[in-house]
């Protein structure tokens, strides 16, 4: 049997941690993932132009189709959503469960190719003219849903597959330093990349808008069906090189039990642990300790994902009540519902700012935020958000007359809103990709996808609520509106932290200690004199050593993880 080139200590990790390198798969599945947002925004961009105003042949009038109104629109518009936001829950029990995640995927995105081709069929003129448009579109939205719903919750565990789980491992760093290779900043990482690359895909609906404006809405779906089509051709074609986590099997059945035996033992977990219930019920139950222990994670995930509905709540106003609030300024020519887009572009400038350069630089340091800590720095720029959009509103009133319908525009520029968009990309950069974080670590391996599909059920939820507040978000209130909701966030903000805090201590301490591997280096390099003696697999963290002045007789140009040729250690030996 060969030797192995790595030896395993127990390290205190009061040493550097660092992500590991991401694998091509994950960026061909971040493409995929571009390409399916690309896909949606461009898809629902049109949309509200499309059910809403009736067909012009006059390029100064809006472009519609349906005429629908503006009451029936936004309401349907606001149900799709709902919809969509629901639907994961069905393809998250078939990927946790029988198919898995890629054929999950496949079949998601099946129907969503197909629900994008019925609505560039049914939007062409000819169609239209037979009164189809209105059909077509429902059949279209029910697929879209399903699929896009589905292919959205199953991306983001599959992506993160890609990366194949490792021991923490110690590398040398350029300065000479150890630092270690943490599995959780390297999923960290990965979550970044999924959040920034789709709101990058989302910028297609800049391009359907114009050729919606320009030409016809056919083209402009026509557009986002080619995009959908690319993202399927690389899902089918990758399948071979993918990496596929087998499926756990079905554990929701007795997840379901274990729940209504908690249920009946006084709402408590503890008890129904198998030991438990062999001692004191005499009775053999057919789930493990090691199930409930995951299911407790799951549990508590869940708990921290409701702080979310209150963000959902403030981040939808960008889709209504804001553009509204922009068209009482001083646009100058620029569309109100064109100010939505800073949220987008600020999403992707302060993406890699965050996690290329400051997270790396709070790591150099030793400090590592953890999910809860990011959550609630998310949420802190929401408040500071909806504060601005308060201030904001309370200057609109002071300087133009408004009655219960509408205001007289005001002289304020319209880019005096822009900052309540940057904020909340902030806010987004932060909580949104934690809560994705959050939700995969804490979750079963069987449940995964379940509890991703939970978070986007607490999205279908945040949206209810803000759809059910539109009736009371009307002129001469808007004020008291925005500052409720600045209220209201701020509030969550707090009892967040107060409930959850703890949680940073615990996961802190469970990995105060851990099996580092450490390459086998000594060999290649003069041999590290210590205080003491190390001693393999002890508890105690073995003394610091002081840095050998000789450096390692090769390293891979591309990183400062050791490596091992053969000439390299021909060459020592020789000497």
């Amino acid at each position: 049997m060969p030797e192995s080139r790595h030896s395993t200590y127990s390290f205190n990790l009061n040493v550097t941690r660092v992500r590991d390198r991401i694998p091509w798969r994950v960026w061909i599945v971040a493409i995929i993932v571009f390409w399916e947002r690309a896909a949606f925004w461009g898809i629902t961009a049109p949309w509200q132009n499309y059910m809403e105003n009736p067909r012009h042949h006059n390029s100064d009038q809006r472009p519609g189709a349906l005429g629908l109104g503006q009451s029936t629109a936004t309401r349907i518009y606001c149900l799709f959503y709902i919809f969509y936001y629901l639907t994961p829950i069905l393809a998250a029990v078939l990927a946790d469960s029988t198919l898995g995640r890629y054929k999950t995927l496949v079949t998601t995105i099946s129907i969503y190719v197909l629900g994008c081709l019925v609505l560039t069929i049914s939007s062409l003129p000819s169609v239209l003219d037979k009164g189809w448009g209105l059909p077509g579109l429902a059949i279209s939205m029910v697929l879209i849903g399903l699929g896009g719903g589905g292919f959205r919750v199953v991306a983001i565990p599959f992506m993160i597959d890609q990366y194949a789980k490792k021991p923490p491992l110690a590398r040398q760093t350029w300065d000479g330093n150890f630092a270690v290779i943490d599995y959780e900043l390297t999923v960290q990482f990965i979550c970044n990349i999924y959040y920034w690359v789709g709101n990058v895909g989302s910028l297609s609906w800049f391009a359907t808008v114009y050729l919606e404006r320009h030409y016809t809405f056919s083209s402009a779906y026509g557009l986002a069906l080619g995009t959908i089509i690319i993202a399927m051709l690389l899902v089918i074609t990758g399948g071979k090189w993918f990496a596929k986590a087998p499926t756990e099997g079905n554990v929701l059945p007795s997840v379901g039990r274990i729940i209504v035996c908690a249920c009946k033992c006084g709402f408590s977990l503890k008890k129904t642990d198998p030991q438990h219930q062999r001692t004191y019920f005499n009775r053999a139950v057919p789930w493990s300790s090691q199930l409930i222990l995951e299911l407790s994670s799951a549990l508590q995930a869940c708990r921290v994902l409701l702080g979310f509905v209150t963000f959902y709540v403030c981040f939808d106003q960008m889709q209504n009540n804001l553009i509204s609030q922009a068209g009482q300024l001083k646009t100058n020519g620029t569309p109100n519902d064109l100010l939505p887009a800073i949220n987008q572009v600020g999403c992707i400038i302060f993406g890699p700012i965050v996690s290329l350069i400051i997270y790396p630089q709070l790591f150099r340091r030793k400090v590592y935020p953890t999910p809860i800590e990011r959550i609630v720095v998310g949420f802190i720029f929401v408040v500071i958000s909806m504060l601005w959009a308060t201030i904001l509103q309370l200057a609109i009133y002071k300087t133009s007359h408004c009655d219960t319908q509408q205001c007289v525009s005001s002289e304020i520029s319209v880019w005096i809103q822009a900052p309540v968009y940057l904020f909340l990309s902030i806010g987004e950069v932060f909580a949104l990709t934690a809560g994705i974080e959050y939700a995969h670590n804490q979750s079963p391996k069987g449940a995964r996808v379940v509890v991703q599909a939970i978070h986007s059920t607490i999205a279908a939820l945040g949206s209810a609520v803000a759809m059910s507040l539109t009736p009371v978000a009307r002129n001469p209130h808007l004020v008291i509106f925005y500052a409720s909701l600045t209220g209201a966030m701020a509030a969550t903000t707090l009892i967040f932290w107060i409930l959850f805090r703890h949680q940073i201590t615990q996961s802190e301490d469970d990995k105060e200690t851990r099996q580092v591997r450490v390459p086998d280096i000594a060999p290649q390099i003069a041999p590290i004199e210590t205080v003491g003696e190390m001693d393999m697999f002890s508890e105690v963290p073995p003394p610091v050593p002081r840095r050998s002045s000789k450096r390692p007789i090769w390293r891979n140009a591309r990183s400062s993880t050791i490596k091992y040729p053969e000439m390299a250690l021909e060459q020592q030996q020789r000497s």
